[in-house]
């Protein structure tokens, strides 16, 4: 009898120990320590690294996506643009919504610390000779769009946009089905340089784009997709 009552108390002994140690598990919060929700992350690095590094790159350098670091597409893109793509994603592409209010997952203060995050990464000069505004000032000309994209763009993406020796088929269907006419517009002035293509100063040296040549390209793109995808906002 006594010896049963031993093992029960060395039993009850152990399970003592063993859940004192499981306190101190590493990892545990401590007994003054708070668990912070997911909405309550406010930490720039710790936001873009979850939410943005998959397509624009750990650094903001690029990815699957532009470059966000990139001193043109910043000194070209105002804030309150930067809240709207964040927010609301870009409908018909592969840019979600992050903001709650739009199905995404971050409230309205951690798109705001998205935003400064990445505002904080621009130069305090701006590209010299200034940049084409983020949005068209009027419509494209699909016509003259094919002239200008043989003019500047050909070298890189081939005749007709069906790719060269430096460059992708950006006249693809399957290509432009996937970005918006807003995408190919950004892409037209900042260049990819995380990719190493030009932006839209050095497609041709020392003859830049105008606003009105890169607006015509862009239509000149968006017309090569087939009819059932129609324009892309």
């Amino acid at each position: 009898m006594m010896r049963v009552r031993l093992v029960v108390a060395l039993t009850l002994s152990a399970g003592v120990i063993f859940l004192v140690a499981c306190n101190d598990m590493p990892g545990r919060p401590g007994p003054h320590e708070e668990v912070m929700g997911p909405e309550q992350v406010l930490d720039f690095n710790t936001l873009y690294k979850d939410n943005c590094s998959g397509c624009h790159g750990m650094d903001g350098n690029g990815g699957a996506s532009i470059a966000l670091r990139d001193p043109v597409y910043l000194a070209m893109v105002d804030d309150a643009t930067l809240r709207n793509v964040a927010a609301g994603g870009v409908r018909g592409t592969q840019m979600p919504p992050f903001a709650k209010s739009k199905g995404g997952m971050l409230t309205d203060a951690q798109i705001g610390v998205l935003v400064s995050g990445i505002r904080s990464w621009a130069r305090r000069d701006p590209p010299i000779g200034g940049v084409p505004p983020y949005a068209a000032q009027s419509p494209g000309d699909a016509r003259r769009g094919a002239e200008a994209f043989a003019t500047f763009c050909t070298s890189c993406h081939g005749p007709e946009g069906q790719g060269g020796k430096r460059g992708s088929a950006i006249a693809n269907p399957a290509y432009l089905a996937l970005v918006s006419d807003q995408y190919l517009r950004t892409v037209t002035i900042t260049g990819r340089p995380d990719l190493g293509a030009p932006d839209w100063r050095s497609d041709v040296p020392g003859r830049p784009m105008s606003a009105q040549e890169v607006s015509d390209v862009v239509a000149w793109l968006a017309s090569q997709r087939p009819p059932s995808q129609g324009r892309k906002p």
